[in-house]
């Protein structure tokens, strides 16, 4: 008897909505567990072509740190097209700018499939709040508790 890949259609695809409160949390450590749930791969039927990760909605993304000193040793660049527009910045400058969720929507960006349609689409499920509050109450997000699952998610200040 021959044995086959089960593999996840578009139109079977069941989407849940998860809320993450990022008050405390670790960046990298929390851009990793989003991005496995903007991909899906934490389902038994994760197919790679198929989007069949969940809507992520984080609140508190201003409230984000990093460990050790990358909060002000860590370089981000981005370049204007112009020659000579490298341009550089620090997270401390970004966390206490006008967009501070540019630090964890970078983070998880780079975490998922380079220049892909697919990688694209997954980003659109990602919503981030400064504040502790987000409109999207109507879709009743089940509330994940990423402080509480390992003591090394969070730092302390």
């Amino acid at each position: 008897m021959k044995s086959t890949t089960a593999s996840l259609k578009p139109a079977e695809v069941e989407k849940k909505w998860i809320h993450i409160d990022a008050e405390g949390a670790v960046v990298g450590r929390l851009a990793t567990f989003i991005a496995m749930r903007l991909r899906g791969k934490h389902l038994p039927t994760y197919t790679p072509h198929v989007d069949s990760g969940d809507y992520v909605v984080v609140t508190n993304v201003d409230k984000v740190v990093f460990t050790g000193k990358k909060n002000t040793d860590k370089v981000y660049y981005r370049h204007t097209g112009h020659p000579g527009g490298v341009k550089e910045t620090t997270p401390a400058k970004v966390l206490g700018g006008r967009f501070p969720e540019r630090v964890l929507e970078k983070a998880v960006e780079r975490m998922l499939p380079k220049e892909s349609p697919l990688a694209r689409k997954q980003m659109t499920h990602l919503r981030l709040f400064a504040g502790p509050s987000h409109s999207h109450e109507a879709q009743q997000p089940e509330t994940i508790d990423f402080a509480g699952r390992s003591k090394k998610n969070t730092r302390s200040l």
